[in-house]
């Protein structure tokens, strides 16, 4: 179902029986639109993320990691200076809107008592996270500033009052379901009823009002059945439910959709495992927009290069041809006359068939037939040189589509290096601070079925350290055959066939054929691996490998993660 007010009654409802009480020890604004809040509560550390991103807006206990930036920005010292050490009092919906409030006392610098509020506003492209005084309702900051002049409604700026979203007149449906017995006989059809039910009752998205819809329609007594599902929203079973169409997450058993079904112990996990995927892939694209375009454009000019330098050659084809007509030219010169822009002379390398030769009318006869063996010797000396150019112009490809399948796959915390091995390759500029040393990532760890470390580079800095400095000589390397992808080292010299096939199951899928059937994955002892002088990073040669076939299987590689 969508992040309604309903799932929010729901969220609420969780984050309030674990957090309410506890304490906000570290904030992180790791990424534009999103904070996490650690709070401590029953000698236990909850990392809470609210996010105000136009697609992904939600509230949650995520476990998913992190990187900090090196440093923080402006919004993030401002919540530190007013909420860090705060007790977190409260967390309430605003009735059965997508807005949620986070209650915390504190002190300020003088020492006096602090109330602020944490005010979560989730309404797609206007979602945005505030910080209020709550005492006078001023805006202390907020996420994204407003100007006055992008919206006339409420002021969306510091020291501003702060304003509800304008309310629509619908009713709570957790404090009254006045109406529903009319509006369900008014309406036998499932779509009309679920369109009258979201008019009128709050918090209601298209789904969940189908989904109340279908319930009632094959139920009698209205008024129980609606307040029995509700009451699901305030004692939820989550389930993530695969279907033909994609994934889709409830809080409790839902009717209308149909698939396999895999329960949750609450709705943060729920949440985690449903959003893992598509908010990591918009995190990747947000702070890769400078890789992105870089690697871009030089495939571009690269494969424009090769296609160029192609055509070039393609006309050295021609360059027997330019000697033979300057050999006609030398052979049959008496019949040549200075003036003539153009002869006919029979070409006895093609039994004597009349060949036209272009002349040039400004020289002699001599000077035009050296000028068909000048342009012989030139197309043919070129051809050497355009081959070692299309060799080193492909190189340059295949390194950038090397780069863009790691992009694809690469968490957040990898772009920064990727970013920092286009700087040290030439092809970024970029003016660091000093002091600032860009952080060492590593590769991810899995274990095999029997335990084995198996480790994957994202990258080719990390590609490079995995498999020429960290790993043993007898440790066991795939790679994807002939196929952008990721060093996956086995940290065993004599694996299983089944840690064997898993290392090569995480080959397949970290690469550029992660949706392909039938994928195949070199492997041999990292022993074998040579990295020839002056190489891009990530770049190796091998001989005596093995061959395998897998299908990479998003399940598996989940199951290998969680063994971590």
């Amino acid at each position: 179902m969508s992040f309604d007010g309903l799932f929010t009654h729901a969220m609420v409802h969780e984050l309030n029986d674990k957090l309410a009480g506890g304490r906000i020890m570290k904030i992180h604004q790791p990424y534009a639109n999103e904070i996490f809040l650690i709070i401590r509560h029953n000698r236990q550390n909850f990392p809470v993320l609210l996010s105000a991103h136009p697609a992904f807006a939600r509230a949650q206990i995520s476990k998913i990691k992190y990187t900090n930036p090196q440093t923080a920005p402006n919004f993030a010292m401002m919540l530190r200076k007013h909420l860090e050490g705060s007790k977190l009092i409260k967390i309430e919906q605003v009735e059965n809107d997508r807005i949620i409030r986070f209650v915390t006392s504190g002190r300020d610098e003088l020492g006096d008592e602090e109330q602020t509020t944490l005010i979560l506003e989730m309404m797609g492209r206007h979602s945005n996270l505030f910080l209020v005084d709550e005492a006078t309702q001023r805006i202390i900051d907020l996420i994204k500033h407003v100007p006055a002049d992008q919206n006339r409604v409420r002021t969306l700026m510091p020291g501003g009052t702060y304003i509800l979203p304008p309310k629509q007149n619908v009713i709570n449906p957790f404090e009254s379901l006045d109406g529903l017995a009319n509006i369900i006989l008014d309406n036998p059809k499932t779509n009309d009823l679920a369109k009258e039910i979201q008019q009128h009752f709050q918090g209601f998205a298209h789904d969940s009002a189908n989904e109340l819809a279908h319930v009632l329609q094959q139920s009698g007594d209205s008024l129980a059945i609606t307040t029995s599902w509700l009451n699901h929203f305030n004692k939820p079973e989550p389930e993530l439910i695969s279907t033909d169409k994609g994934v889709a997450f409830t809080p409790f058993n839902w009717v209308t959709i149909d698939g396999i079904k895999a329960p949750y112990e609450s709705l943060s996990e729920l949440l985690d495992a449903y959003f893992a995927e598509k908010s990591e892939r918009d995190r990747v694209q947000q702070q890769a927009v400078i890789v992105l375009r870089t690697v871009r454009n030089e495939l571009k000019k690269n494969k424009k290069k090769i296609q160029k330098q192609k055509n070039e050659l393609a006309n050295a084809d021609h360059a027997d041809e330019y000697r033979v007509k300057g050999e006609l030219l030398t052979t049959y010169m008496s019949q040549i006359k200075r003036g003539m822009t153009e002869i006919e002379l029979p070409n006895y390398y093609d039994d004597n068939r009349l060949m036209k030769i272009t002349l040039s009318n400004q020289i002699g006869p001599s000077q035009n037939a050296q000028k068909y063996f000048t342009k012989y010797n030139k197309l043919k000396n070129s051809v050497k040189y355009l081959h070692s150019q299309i060799a080193l112009a492909q190189q340059e490809v295949d390194y950038f589509e090397t780069l863009l399948a790691q992009i694809d796959i690469a968490s957040p915390k990898d772009i920064a290096e990727i970013r920092e091995e286009l700087t040290q390759e030439g092809y970024l500029r970029v003016q660091r601070k000093k002091k600032q040393k860009p952080k060492v990532s590593q590769p991810e760890k899995f274990y095999a079925t029997d335990g084995t470390l198996i480790e994957v580079g994202k990258n080719n800095l990390q590609n490079e350290r995995l498999s020429m400095k960290t790993a043993a000589k007898s440790d066991i390397w795939l790679h994807t055959k002939d196929i952008p992808g990721s060093h996956v080292i086995i940290h065993d010299n004599e694996p299983t066939e089944q840690t064997l096939f898993e290392g090569a199951m995480l080959a397949a899928y970290f690469s550029k054929a992660r949706e392909s059937a039938n994928v195949p994955v070199d492997y041999l002892p990292v022993g074998r691996l040579r990295k020839p002088n002056g190489s891009k990073p990530g770049f190796v040669i091998f001989e005596g490998q093995t061959t395998m076939t897998v299908t990479p299987e998003a399940q598996l590689v989940q199951k290998l993660r969680q063994n971590n």
